[in-house]
């Protein structure tokens, strides 16, 4: 099985949840047997230096990088406005890239190429004309949801209004492609009821992140920890993170901290805010972008998922969960994560509920160890990236075409 996987940012290093579920992904596929090869944007916002490649990097037969500049531009979002397109999906366009697909396609009969995200579907015209390979659009999340749930925990103004001509673009954008796939592969369920609603009539399958699980070693939790600190890590220029983070500084630490004078809130993540950098709140800790993910999130014990808005799943929690730490999450930030509150995770949705978790978890420590334990267990029972994985090629086997008897 040959296949080309296209995204939109090179995925590594492994410090975010796209990453980790491109890598993982391809992993799996070439230690199955499949022969991978990737074209991905080298962007201008995540830019990397190939030469920087670690030499276990191994999985792909052939690399290739393009660079992109999509930096936001006033002028050509000032454009824009004047159009129907989506200028979401128009930051992702360039000759360049599609010159570079045309190549690859020309020198390598590929049986499947995978779109890593919605942002590649403006290049299926070129494998259409370059190639008989099957596109298959795996999709990280509903990506005009996405942006619809922060528009809608907007304030009125020309921000929301803004806003809301964004999000519906791009749901005119996504919602024009949907049968454009000889598959569709969704991250969740509820993801794929969505798009099944929303028109989608082609071959579907759910097919979740999958973890490396021999990359997360258990380091279980005292039966009662003497100490009990919270954690928060994920990409800091991303606004569903942003918009949960300040509700949770905003409406919730400033309470708890008030009746426990001792906790700890450690935040981590790249591209950190000056707001955020320069804010003073007792017990709050703020790391920036940290050398290893791994590592902070398992020095803490409990860490914090307060999303308000997004879709499809949180890589983040998955491995801190893997590793036997205990989350804390809204019911968004779990969505496509099947673990039940109470046994392997927690979970509340507004301010009240989600300070009354805390304080529960952090007056009864002798309960921690056990809901952790728990989750490590689930995690390890449902998201192995193998497992997952030959789900994967034995749809892509099914798409090829049958020998004649």
């Amino acid at each position: 099985m040959k296949i080309l996987q296209l995204s939109k940012k090179f995925p590594y290093p492994l410090k975010d949840g796209e990453s980790l579920a491109i890598t993982y992904m391809a992993q799996a596929l070439h230690e199955l047997g499949a022969e991978v090869d990737l074209l991905s944007m080298n962007t201008s916002k995540h830019y990397f230096d190939i030469k920087e490649l670690p030499k276990d990097f191994r999985h792909y037969g052939k690399i290739k990088l393009v660079d992109i500049d999509n930096r936001l531009d006033p002028k050509a979002a000032l454009l824009n406005l004047f159009s129907n397109k989506s200028y979401h999906i128009e930051r992702f366009e360039s000759a360049h890239y599609a010159a570079a697909l045309k190549a690859l396609l020309q020198a390598k009969d590929y049986d499947v190429v995978q779109l890593e995200t919605l942002y590649l579907a403006p290049y299926i015209p070129v494998i259409r004309q370059y190639s008989k390979a099957k596109v298959v659009m795996r999709s990280h999340n509903v990506e005009h949801e996405i942006w619809e749930r922060i528009r809608d925990n907007c304030s009125f103004g020309p921000k929301k209004w803004y806003l809301q001509l964004l999000s519906k673009r791009l749901a005119d954008y996504e919602l024009k492609q949907l049968n454009n796939y000889d598959l569709f592969l969704a991250i969740t369920a509820r993801d794929l009821q969505r798009f099944r609603d929303l028109g989608l009539k082609t071959a579907a399958q759910v097919v979740p992140i999958g973890l490396d699980l021999s990359k997360y070693p258990e380091r279980p939790l005292p039966a009662a920890p003497k100490k009990i600190r919270f954690s928060f890590i994920g990409s800091l220029d991303w606004m569903p993170n942003i918009e949960g983070l300040r509700w949770l500084l905003d409406e919730v630490w400033p309470q708890f901290v008030a009746q426990h004078p001792e906790a700890e809130f450690h935040v981590a993540g790249r591209n950190s805010p000056d707001w955020l950098n320069n804010l003073r709140l007792k017990g709050l800790k703020v790391h920036g972008e940290v050398p290893s993910a791994q590592a902070f999130i398992q020095k803490y014990e409990i860490m914090l998922v307060p999303l308000k808005s997004g879709s499809g799943m949180r890589v983040k929690i998955l491995e801190a969960m893997g590793m036997g730490r205990l989350v804390l999450s809204t019911s968004i930030g779990l969505e496509g994560i099947h673990a039940q509150d109470g046994q392997e995770v927690l979970i509340a949705d507004d301010a009240t509920a989600f300070l009354q978790q805390m304080k529960s978890i952090y007056q009864q420590p002798y309960k921690l160890s056990e809901l952790a334990a728990k989750g490590r267990q689930f995690i390890h029972q449902n998201y192995d990236k193998l497992r997952i994985a030959r789900g994967v090629l034995e749809a892509y086997e099914r798409l090829q075409p049958q020998p004649v008897d």
